[in-house]
């Protein structure tokens, strides 16, 4: 539905009113903080009208009005003024050079949070569940380290714990049965395949076979993850902190991150960032909250979300270049490592 120009201002001014001091806002001080020559009783009449249309509301306690769930929707995908941010100073607070990747993403959800003074969440690059390559080494009698090499290169290392002892030749007579006949499938198809030819090895190499498979398989589906920081910071926000209810839902959704997970795989699926405001989204579970998202990536290829998680009353026009700027760094970082 379309706005004039005056409904517009008056949008605008009362959602940043609101975000800045989070009382109701009456016709008395749009009319001030606004910059339109409207009388009072004009400024009543539009902000009934944008009451009709859903954009505004206005609590029992008071007759000012607050934005609902669609007057942010508006605000933020047309009459937001993003705020420059100095990317070289987020840039050196990120401390991207020498790092790991696992440093690197801890590093963002801390910038994030600190930065906003919400919850700073980054879902971990996804790895490719398939393998290039295994190897055994020998690490002492019983103890075996299994290498895992991906088919973009990354290396993981496993130790397992062998009930034999096997000597060197029979690890490399293992790892390249396992490389000639198994490279670029996952882990869980090598072990349905398996079940049918370790038959036709020896008795003391399937042992070490299945070892490897149940090991390889845990490395590769436990390094995708969601890494938070800063949810304590949303305790001391005043629409939350008198909400036990939504608090609660909050850090479920935390503690759970199964549903944080799958919306941030959602947001992974878009070009740029994205804002989902809690009371329009079934994705968030809190009616209070939003979720500002950027997708990263490495080499052209997104690999990864992360956001910031605040209230609906957040200052949007400072998160978002925080989230988009983050992200386009954290991309820079993985596609040079």
């Amino acid at each position: 539905m379309q706005l004039d120009t005056r409904a517009q201002t008056l949008l605008k001014a009362l959602v940043e009113r609101y975000i800045a001091d989070g009382q109701p806002v009456g016709s008395r001080a749009l009319s001030k903080i606004s910059g339109l020559d409207l009388s009072p009783a004009t400024i009543r009449n539009i902000m009934a009208d944008l009451e009709e249309m859903g954009f505004v509301a206005s609590p029992h306690t008071s007759a000012g009005r607050v934005p609902t769930p669609r007057g942010y929707r508006l605000f933020v995908d047309t009459l937001l003024t993003v705020q420059p941010i100095d990317e070289s100073a987020l840039e050196s607070r990120l401390q991207l050079q020498s790092k790991t990747p696992q440093k690197i993403i801890a590093n963002a959800a801390q910038v994030l949070s600190s930065l906003s003074q919400f919850a700073g969440v980054v879902m971990t690059p996804k790895h490719d569940l398939t393998f290039q390559q295994v190897e055994f080494l020998r690490l002492s009698e019983k103890r075996i380290l299994l290498v895992i090499v991906s088919p973009s290169g990354d290396v993981q290392n496993r130790l397992l714990l062998t009930d034999a002892d096997y000597s060197p030749s029979q690890l490399v007579q293992a790892a390249n049965y396992i490389n000639q006949h198994y490279s670029g499938q996952s882990f869980d198809q090598v072990r349905n395949r398996l079940q049918g030819e370790l038959r036709q090895l020896r008795d003391d190499m399937t042992a070490l076979m299945q070892a490897a498979v149940e090991a390889g398989s845990d490395a590769m589906a436990e390094d995708d993850g969601v890494v938070i920081s800063g949810e304590r910071n949303l305790l001391s926000v005043t629409d939350l902190a008198s909400n036990m209810t939504s608090l609660r839902k909050l850090f479920d959704l935390f503690e759970q991150k199964t549903g944080l997970m799958q919306l941030l795989d959602v947001s992974s699926k878009a070009t740029g960032v994205q804002i989902f405001i809690g009371g329009e989204s079934h994705l968030m579970p809190v009616e209070e909250m939003s979720l500002v998202t950027a997708p990263y990536g490495a080499n052209g290829k997104v690999v990864g979300t992360l956001g910031v998680i605040g209230p609906t009353r957040m200052a949007y026009e400072r998160v978002i270049p925080i989230v988009d700027i983050t992200a386009k760094l954290l991309s820079n970082a993985f596609s040079h490592s």
